[in-house]
């Protein structure tokens, strides 16, 4: 266990003079690992993990549905999806910040990427909001916050992460973060009324649009929703796995941008460069993350915390509250997949024997990572926000995601005590 925690601090040590984590959990892993064994068990086992990784059929879901939603981007479908948004939203007092989140759920829905969320709401959103009188603080923080539901709505690069380092069902998980992704985004524009309601001129009424711009506007978005329910329904129906709609999501937004006229040749290869780039940045974390994982097993971390956590007769409501208070502590100095490679092969080894169920478990671990993100001091989408607008004051935005941080606690109490919210739909599948 003295060398468990040993690696774990040289990790966080590492990670804080900015080396990549994916490379730190390697060598600390490989080392510490043939520390207890030896080089040569260790150089094995490194090499058999990242071949038997490598050559998972599971993981080309991964490139495929990052792939859909660089050519989605591509497609400069933000802005009319946030224009649609505000058609139909402007009017009423704050109407643009409700718009950002409708607008940021539609592109979560396609891109499965919080901090990519953020970033392309920031460039959308921010500008409109700030030229129509709307406080920094209320725009900011919105737009942040809102960033958040990438992770939940599918398709979830978070929760593909889970399932396979879970070896869930990635079809489920995708289909039990939907509930609770809407009920977050429902649950920022009660942040969003709450804020307008106490402080009026953070967000001035905007103009009224005719039914005629706004069914015009809505039309404009057709292929969020086609490629959306296409891929979703056709997993909920069982007509195609999790790779088969990656790759029908991955081919239909391919077609949709084409359509659209904005991907002429080069943007086609920067798209291919661009989805190449995170999806090996992602797998660098994996390997990492496995390897290191190898070692905090053999050290026997794992089994003595779940043999002390059965001893002590813990519940699983106690052992998950327990989880929480450890997840808001690292996500005060860590990025959210960071948390989830060090963390997850260690408390789903512990929650699985209590009975928690694993699915939840995903969707409960994803939420814990996005309220990470914008809660203080780390908050990366907070720091995304901050590098886009760089006049910006943390400060300012901290505090304007606070009321959306309020609403994503409440939403994780209401995950916690009717776990059903997010198995809802998951039984019908099959």
């Amino acid at each position: 266990m003295t060398l468990a925690l040993i690696g774990f601090a040289i990790v966080l040590l590492l990670a804080f003079y900015g080396v990549p984590l994916g490379f730190s959990m390697l060598a600390v892993g490989v080392t510490l690992f043939a520390w207890i064994r030896g080089w040569e068990p260790a150089l094995f086992m490194m090499a058999q993990t990242i071949y038997d990784l490598a050559a998972n059929d599971g993981l080309s879901v991964l490139p495929l549905f990052i792939l859909m939603g660089t050519f989605i981007y591509k497609a400069e479908m933000a802005e009319d999806l946030y224009d649609s948004a505000y058609s139909f939203l402007g009017h009423l007092k704050g109407g643009l910040a409700y718009a950002t989140i409708m607008a940021s759920a539609g592109f979560a829905a396609i891109s499965g990427s919080s901090i990519a969320t953020a970033a392309t709401m920031t460039r959308v959103a921010m500008p409109p909001m700030r030229r129509r009188g709307y406080a920094d603080t209320l725009a900011s923080g919105c737009v942040s916050s809102a960033g958040t539901l990438g992770a939940l709505i599918p398709p979830s690069v978070p929760l593909l992460i889970y399932g396979i380092l879970t070896q869930q069902d990635i079809g489920a998980l995708f289909i039990a973060g939907i509930v609770p992704g809407i009920l977050l985004g429902l649950m920022f524009m009660v942040a969003v009324r709450w804020t307008v309601f106490r402080y009026p001129e953070r967000g001035p009424v905007g103009d009224r649009s005719s039914w005629s711009v706004r069914l015009r506007l809505l039309g404009r978005v057709w292929g969020v929703l086609a490629i959306f329910l296409l891929v979703m329904g056709g997993l909920y129906g069982g007509f195609f796995t999790a790779t088969e709609a990656a790759s029908i999501g991955a081919g239909g937004s391919l077609l949709f941008a084409i359509s659209r006229k904005k991907l002429s040749f080069r943007t086609y290869v920067e798209s291919l460069l661009e989805a190449s780039k995170m999806t090996g940045m992602i797998f660098t974390i994996l390997f990492g993350g496995k390897l290191f994982a190898n070692f905090i097993v053999l050290s026997g971390l794992t089994n003595t915390m779940v043999s002390w956590i059965q001893a002590q007769h813990f519940t699983g409501l106690e052992v998950i509250l327990v989880i929480v208070l450890i997840y808001v502590l690292l996500g005060s100095v860590m990025e959210g997949l960071s948390m989830m490679m060090l963390t997850v092969p260690i408390f789903a080894a512990i929650v699985e024997p209590l009975g928690i169920n694993m699915i939840w478990f995903g969707v409960f671990v994803v939420l814990m990572m996005e309220i990470g993100l914008i809660h203080p001091p780390m908050g990366m989408n907070i720091f995304m926000v901050k590098t886009i607008m760089p006049e910006l004051q943390l400060r300012t935005i901290f505090v304007g995601s606070l009321p959306f941080l309020a609403t994503a606690v409440v939403t994780l109490m209401i995950l916690i005590l009717f776990p059903g919210v997010a198995l809802l739909l998951v039984p019908k599948l099959g």
